[in-house]
């Protein structure tokens, strides 16, 4: 009888983390789909009334590479959180559950790929508000006029495009963000159950 109230308390954590990788990894998912959308409806926007995505003001070759990075990151992780809800599932059946090595392999790779989305967030936006900062101090101490009435200089006016290109950062880098947060509660649930997975071999 001891023996089935000890193995009926193994199955319920292990329960327990499938339905915390369920859980998070939907929720992790559709976060991270929405606040990765709302960059791509803001760009559709700012392109459906201007004409253009690239503003008054060309930006440096790196910002776009890093971006690109890290937009790639944001869909890889977002591909990932999927993921944990199938591994949920594996943990049904003890014949096909995975060992603990694995599944912390998988968590460990999704807090990589996020914390690797924070740094280029944050390089991103460190060069766009250097940019913007060195623009503002070049101006006119009484700041730059709304209504730019001449044609000259346009390589240094400050547009929505700009503004625009900031919010959609601010908005992967929350997304990262969520993810690493959601991805270190799944590292914490999931060294809270070990001795449970089976042995590697």
């Amino acid at each position: 009888m001891l023996k089935q109230i000890i193995e009926g308390l193994h199955v319920s954590k292990i329960d327990g983390l499938a339905r915390t990788f369920t859980r998070l990894g939907w929720t992790g998912f559709w976060l991270q789909l929405v606040l990765g959308s709302i960059p791509v409806v803001l760009m559709l926007y700012v392109f459906a009334f201007s004409g253009n995505l690239s503003g008054p003001r060309a930006g440096l070759q790196i910002v776009e590479y890093l971006s690109m990075a890290n937009l790639l990151v944001l869909l890889f992780t977002t591909i990932w959180f999927y993921r944990y809800t199938g591994l949920a599932k594996t943990f049904e059946n003890p014949s096909t559950r995975p060992t603990e090595s694995a599944v912390l392999g998988t968590v460990w790779t999704g807090l990589v790929a996020s914390s690797l989305g924070i740094l280029f967030s944050m390089l991103v936006m460190l060069i766009e508000v250097g940019q913007l900062l060195f623009y503002f101090l070049a101006a006119p101490q009484g700041g730059i006029p709304a209504i730019q009435t001449t044609t000259g200089a346009a390589a240094s006016w400050v547009s929505a495009v700009d503004l625009v290109s900031l919010m959609s950062l601010l908005m992967t880098l929350a997304a990262e963000v969520i993810a690493l947060v959601l991805g270190l509660w799944l590292m914490f649930r999931t060294t809270q159950t070990a001795g449970e997975f089976p042995k590697s071999v």
